[in-house]
Parts: C-alpha cells; structure tokens; sequence
C-alpha cells in the first residue's frame, strides 16, 4: 500500500515570513487550486487509505508486536519523512517536489535520476490498484474472477479511475475526502460494537504458540502502510498558500493515519480470540462480520474498494504532477506538461501515467514489485541527503516551515530511517537487484538521451531544469 506522521508542534513552529524565494517552475492558474482539507486527504491516500492491510502485521508477529509497530514505527519513519517534506515542501514550492530538491543539492542529474526512481516507483504501484478494485468486485460479481470479463474489467476501471483525475485536481480532492470518510466509516462502527467485547489481556499477546513470526513481512507491512508522505509534494504548485497549508496538512493527515492504523487494530484484536493466521489481507472484514454481521462485512468490502479508488486517484496525481514538473523543469519536453484547456490539467502526464500502468496491470508483480521498493528507498536515500545538504548548501533560504534542529540532531533523524532503508535493500533478492540495476541504468541512459536531444534541438525544452536557483 503505499503506503507519515508530523510533529505534534508544527503548527506553532509555523514562521510568517515574506517569502525571499524567486522559482522558474510554472505557474498554475488560480482556479482548481487544492485547499487544505483536500490536501489532507490527499495526503492520507498516498499514505494509507485506511487500515485495510495491516491484517499481515498480527498475522506475522502477534497482536503486541503489531500495536507496538504502528505505535512506534511513525516516530522511526513516518515522521522524519513528515517533517523533510514540510520543509522542503515549502522553502520550494513547486510542481515536481523531490524532483527539485535533488537539482537544488546535488544538480540536474540527481534531479533526473530522482525523478526515473519516483515514478517508476509511483506509477508501478499505481498499476496494482485496478487489479485490487477487480478482486474486491468480483466477491460481489464472480464474472470478473478470470478470463477475457477480468480483462475488459481492469481496462474500463483505469480509464474511468484516470478521467476523473482528468477533470480537475479540486475534483479529485474533494472526491478523496468523500472516498476517506466512507471507507474509514465501517471501522468506525466496528470499534464502537466491538468496546464491549473487548479483553485487554488479548492486547499482550506475543502470539499463538507454534506460529513462527516473519519478521521481514512484519517489517513490510509497517513500511508500506506508513510511506510515501513526500509524494504530494509534487503538488505543491497546485496547492493554495503551500508555505502554510502543507505543514498543517502533514500533521492532520499524520494524525488521521495514525489513528485510523491503531484504534480499529486495538477493537479488533481485543474483541475476537486470536487465530493467528487468519490474519492476512482482508480479515477485517471477516472480524467485523464475527462482531456485527454480514452486513458489517459488506460494508467494510464496499469500504475497501473505495479505499482502493483514493488510493489511485492521489497515486495518479502524484505521478501526473511530477511528470508535469520535470517538464516545467526542462528535464522533460515541453508537451509532457501541456494541460487540458478545459480542467487546466496535465493530460499528456495523466495519459503517460495511464497507459504504463495498464501495462503493468497484466504483469506478474512479484520482482517487479520489489524491485520498485528498492528503488523507492533508493529514492529516499537521496532525498534525505538532499535535506541535510541543502541546511548547509543554503542555511538562509526562507524556509516557512523550518525543522527545529541543528545539523547534528538532523543528521540523527535521518541516519535512523535510512538505517532501515539499507535493511529493505540489503535483504533483496538477486532478481530484485538485477531489475533495479536494469530500471537505474535506464533512469540515467534516459537522463543523457534528454541531454542530446536537447543540444541538437530536436524537441522543445524549458531552459529552467540548468539554471533552476533560488536565492539565498
């Protein structure tokens, strides 16, 4: 899933300064522009979507080991991810987000390469989420279980799923605070009829004897159910008052995440007896029918699909606005950022997004999955650096929202996560290291092919992506 929390005091670290700083990117038109509940929810797709998938942390580890993970594994990850992103967000606000902080530390290059590692990332998870609607479906509709029916079903949801992102980003962020409070809903109910049920003794459970834990799907599950807080970042040019919204919108979306992980995994562990390994995938649905009824489970199903549309719609805007960025940016040509005359979105960039994820809709996700988490904490590792360099590379940049910490303690809360990051990469399979070095060499391959294409003016390109500077 793809799945941070912020500090407790970004709202009041929040700095009202005349903004100093001078960017190239583009500017969008003031119509359609993302408020802040919106963003929140927005945020909160590219995150988490709800607690469907963390089922995998009880079943691999226990119910102890799953309420500590998600108590503890934001202040380990989530936040020092929250909290890069809050700054950076901020001090440059535009389309493209990491994208420009890897070109303002390290250069054109690394911005590029950043960019190949993101969307590969973004828009490869992205071709996953049809496939989950089509598997929620078809419980309901058993037609769409195999064969040509499957097929057609995966094709019409992208497209329908990729027009709503078409008519506009207010659209689809209002759309994702609609599709967030209806999936959270059945858990909601289900932590209400499940209070009186409830044994806390069920909470200190290490586990069923003779269940052996898997810790590497443990620590996956966290990992994905509580990452990706950066990828809004490639909204920030579409956002209203980015210096004063993002910070405000990372807390509230962090809080949301946080409690929407922990209250329903505490209902349901200490309501039911424990049957470890029923916990996989799904099994909320089957507490809630053993708490509520059928009709519990039915909703929670209901609720699940529509988590699975959030999820792609803020994916889809992620991947779409980047690649709209690094066109602004002179790292893509120009038509890559050319916007619909009616919504004023990126349609090439929607359309790009689309068609390589409805190829991989029809792949084998197995290594290629993998793969695309390596390359996301690839992606992570460089955008870390990039923070710490830019503290030094640019102490006195306006920075509206700025982390409170000198470069010591910084360098700590990044050294921890990347710690983990080294882990999730170190424990790779051959396959996995083959892929990632096959999609890297591409990412740079294309990198220098832009370069010529550029020097011999056979595509338009900005002039931005060289020169990109904020003053300092």
């Amino acid at each position: 899933m793809e799945p941070h929390l912020s500090s407790s005091n970004t709202q009041h670290l929040l700095e009202q300064q005349p903004p100093t700083t001078t960017t190239t990117t583009t500017t969008t038109k003031s119509h359609g522009k993302l408020a802040l509940i919106p963003l929140v929810f927005l945020i909160f797709f590219e995150v988490s979507g709800g607690p469907y998938g963390e089922e995998s942390a009880v079943g691999a580890a226990g119910p102890l080991w799953a309420i500590l993970g998600f108590l503890i594994f934001p202040f380990i990850w989530s936040i020092p991810e929250a909290l890069v992103t809050a700054e950076l967000a901020t001090a440059f606000p535009g389309n493209g987000g990491f994208v420009i902080w890897a070109h303002q530390a390290f250069g054109p290059f690394w911005g590029s390469l950043m960019g190949s590692w993101k969307f590969l990332t973004g828009v490869l998870n992205l071709a996953s989420y049809p496939v989950l609607c089509i598997d929620y479906l078809k419980l309901v509709f058993p037609v769409f279980s195999s064969g040509v029916p499957r097929y057609i079903a995966i094709l019409v949801s992208t497209l329908v799923l990729s027009f709503l992102n078409y008519t506009g980003l207010a659209i689809v962020g209002y759309t994702a605070v609609t599709l967030g409070i209806v999936s959270l809903s059945p858990f909601v109910v289900l932590t209400l009829v499940s209070i009186p049920k409830i044994d806390p003794s069920r909470w200190i459970s290490l586990g069923q004897k003779g269940v052996q834990k898997d810790w590497t799907l443990f620590f996956n599950t966290l990992f994905w159910n509580l990452n990706f807080w950066d990828s809004a970042s490639t909204l920030a040019g579409e956002v209203e008052q980015p210096q004063r919204t993002f910070p405000i919108a990372l807390l509230s979306a962090g809080v949301l995440t946080c409690l929407g992980y922990l209250v329903p995994l505490l209902a349901a562990t200490g309501a039911i007896p424990l049957s470890q390994e029923d916990w996989t995938d799904g099994y909320f649905a089957y507490v809630a029918e053993m708490v509520a009824g059928k009709w519990l489970k039915f909703w929670m199903e209901i609720g699940a699909c529509l988590s699975v549309i959030g999820l792609y719609e803020a994916q889809l805007s992620s991947c779409a606005y980047q690649v709209l960025g690094m066109a602004d940016l002179g790292f893509l040509p120009q038509f890559f950022g050319v916007r619909s005359k009616w919504f004023n979105t990126p349609w090439v960039a929607i359309l790009v997004s689309t068609v390589i994820a409805l190829a991989g809709c029809y792949m084998d996700f197995a290594d290629i999955i993998s793969s695309v988490n390596f390359l996301y904490s690839l992606g992570m590792l460089l955008e870390f650096a990039s923070f710490l360099w830019l503290r030094r590379k640019m102490p006195s940049i306006d920075r509206p929202f700025r982390v409170p910490m000198g470069m010591p303690g910084l360098i700590i809360m990044c050294l921890i996560p990347s710690v983990f990051l080294v882990y999730v990469m170190a424990v790779a399979t051959r396959t996995v290291y083959m892929v990632s070095f096959i999609l890297t060499v591409l990412g740079i391959l294309w990198y220098f092919f832009m370069k010529f294409c550029r020097s011999k003016m056979w595509l338009q390109f900005n002039n931005t992506g060289e020169k990109l500077e904020y003053e300092d």
